[in-house]
C-alpha cells in the first residue's frame, strides 16, 4: 500500500499560492547551485594557473572532453530517475521513491566503478589518442587518474541530490553544494602549496580536494537526511533497494539515453562550430572562449526553469493532477523570460565591462562584442522551448523532444553557419545560433500543442 507522503519541500499543489510562486521558491537554490558549480570549477582554474602555471591548465583541459561526455551521460540518466521519482512522490508513494532512488544509486555505483577501473588503467592511450601535447602528457596522466578514482564518491553524491529535487526539495543539496564548494576552495591551494606540512600535490590537487570535499559533503548530507527523516534517507530499505531493479532501470534508461545523447550530440556540435571559427585566427578563438563564458551564466535561468517545469510536470501526472500542468508551463515560461530577459539586458548594458574581465586586446574585445550582441537575444527562445521540452519530458515522452533539438543543431545550427560564415564573415557563424533556436521553439511548441497536449498522460509502471 502506498504511504503517505509527508511535503516539507516546495508544494506544487498548494491552493494558497499562485504557480510562479511556487516555481520561484524552488528555483531560488536551483539557481544558486548551478552558479556555485561553474564558480568552483573557474576558481579551480584560477589556483592551478596562478600557482602553478600555464601547463597546469593545459594538463587539466586536456581530460575536459572526455570527463563533460561522461558527466553528461550520469546528468541524462539522472533526469531519468527524476522524472520517475517525482511521477512517484506526486502519488504519495513513498516505497516507490525509495525504490527508484535505491536502483539508480546501485547503478551509479556499478557505472562508476566500471568507468573508474576502466579510466585508470587506459588514461595514457585516451589522452594521446586525444592528441594531449607531449610537454603535458604526464601531469595531465597523474591528474586523470585521480579523477577517474573519484567517480565512486562523485557520481552517487550527483545522484542523490537529484533524486531530492525529484520530490521538490532544491534547498538541501544547496546547503550541501556550498558546504563542498568552500572545502573546495580551501582544500586546492593549500594542496598546491603544501600549507600546514601538507605535502604538496601540484597539479593532482584539484582532484584530490575534489574528491575530498565532495566525499566529506556526501557523508554530511546522508547523516543530515538521517537526523531529519528525510523520505530518502539512507537505510535498510534503500540499500537493498540498491540491488537494480530490471524494470525500473530499463524506464530510467529510456528516458534518461535520450536526454544524455542530446547533450553528447550539442558538445559535437561545439566542436563543429569551433573549427569554423578557427579559421578567423586566434582573436576569434579568443573571442569565442569570452562569449561563451557569459554565455554559461545566461542559460542557468534557461536550464534551471526547464528543471523545475519537468519535476513539478512529473509530480502533477504522478497525482493525476493534469489540470495543474497548463499552469505550471505559463509560470515557467514566465519566469523563463522575466529572470532571462533581466540578464540578458544586463548583459547587452553592460558588454564592454564584461568581456573586458576575459579580453584585454582591444581588436579581440570588439569581435567578442559583436558576437555577443548577435547571440545573446537568441537564448530567450531557448528557453522557451527547453520549458516545453521539460514538461514533455516530465510524461517520460522523450524522443520527439530529442529528435526536435539534435535537428535544430545538426540540420539547422551548423549547415546555417557554415553558409552564413561564407556570406558575412564571422558574425555568419554566430548568427547560427538564434537561428536554431528559433526552429526548435516552433518545433517543440508543435508537438506539445497538436500532439502531447491531446494525450492522456499516466504515471510510470
Amino acid at each position: 500500500m502506498a504511504q503517505a507522503a509527508r511535503r516539507p519541500n516546495v508544494n506544487v499543489f498548494d491552493e494558497s499560492r499562485p504557480m510562479w510562486r511556487i516555481l520561484l521558491i524552488f528555483l531560488i537554490p536551483l539557481m544558486i547551485a548551478n552558479i556555485l558549480q561553474s564558480a568552483s570549477q573557474t576558481f579551480t582554474y584560477v589556483f592551478l594557473g596562478r600557482m602553478i602555471g600555464v601547463d597546469a591548465l593545459a594538463a587539466v583541459s586536456a581530460v575536459f572532453p572526455v570527463i563533460f561526455l561522461l558527466f553528461s551521460f550520469l546528468i541524462g540518466i539522472a533526469s531519468g530517475s527524476t522524472v520517475l521519482i517525482g511521477q512517484a512522490y506526486g502519488a504519495g508513494d513513498m516505497h516507490r521513491v525509495k525504490k527508484v532512488a535505491g536502483t539508480v544509486l546501485g547503478a551509479t555505483m556499478i557505472f562508476a566503478i566500471l568507468v573508474g577501473a576502466i579510466g585508470l588503467v587506459f588514461s595514457p592511450m585516451m589522452l594521446q589518442a586525444l592528441g594531449t601535447p607531449a610537454s603535458v602528457l604526464p601531469l595531465s596522466d597523474a591528474y586523470t587518474r585521480v579523477v577517474f578514482l573519484t567517480f565512486p564518491v562523485i557520481f552517487p553524491y550527483i545522484s542523490y541530490t537529484t533524486f531530492l529535487r525529484g520530490t521538490g526539495d532544491s534547498q538541501t543539496p544547496l546547503r550541501f553544494l556550498v558546504f563542498s564548494t568552500i572545502l573546495i576552495l580551501i582544500f586546492t591551494p593549500m594542496l598546491i602549496a603544501g600549507w600546514f606540512g601538507l605535502p604538496r600535490l601540484g597539479v593532482v590537487s584539484a582532484a584530490v580536494s575534489g574528491l575530498l570535499a565532495n566525499g566529506l559533503a556526501f557523508i554530511a548530507l546522508l547523516v543530515y537526511l538521517r537526523a531529519k527523516d528525510h523520505p530518502l534517507k539512507f537505510d535498510a530499505e534503500m540499500a537493498r533497494d540498491m540491488l537494480v531493479d530490471p524494470k525500473i532501470i530499463s524506464l530510467v534508461l529510456r528516458i534518461g539515453i535520450p536526454t544524455g545523447l542530446q547533450t553528447i550530440m550539442v558538445s559535437l556540435a561545439e566542436i563543429a562550430v569551433i573549427s569554423f571559427v578557427n579559421h578567423y585566427g586566434p582573436r576569434a578563438t579568443a573571442a569565442y572562449g569570452a562569449v561563451n563564458q557569459v554565455v554559461s551564466y545566461v542559460q542557468f535561468p534557461a536550464i534551471s526553469v526547464s528543471i523545475a517545469a519537468s519535476i513539478f510536470g512529473a509530480q502533477c501526472i504522478g497525482a493525476r493532477r493534469e489540470d495543474k500542468l497548463g499552469a505550471v508551463i505559463r509560470s515557467a515560461v514566465g519566469l523563463s523570460y522575466a529572470i532571462g530577459g533581466i540578464l540578458i539586458g544586463a548583459c547587452y548594458a553592460f558588454a564592454y565591462p564584461i568581456l573586458g574581465w576575459f579580453i584585454t586586446d582591444a581588436q579581440t574585445l570588439q569581435i567578442a562584442h559583436e558576437l555577443l550582441m548577435i547571440t545573446l537575444w537568441g537564448y530567450l527562445l531557448y528557453g522557451n522551448s527547453a520549458v516545453i521540452s521539460g514538461v514533455v519530458r516530465s510524461s517520460g515522452d522523450v524522443i520527439w523532444p530529442t529528435i526536435n533539438a539534435i535537428l535544430a543543431i545538426w540540420a539547422v545550427e551548423v549547415p546555417a553557419a557554415y553558409i552564413l560564415m561564407h556570406v558575412y564573415g564571422l558574425a555568419g557563424v554566430w548568427m547560427g545560433y538564434p537561428i536554431s533556436y528559433m526552429v526548435v521553439l516552433c518545433a517543440q511548441f508543435c508537438y506539445y500543442e497538436f500532439f502531447w497536449k491531446k494525450k492522456t498522460h499516466e504515471r510510470l509502471a
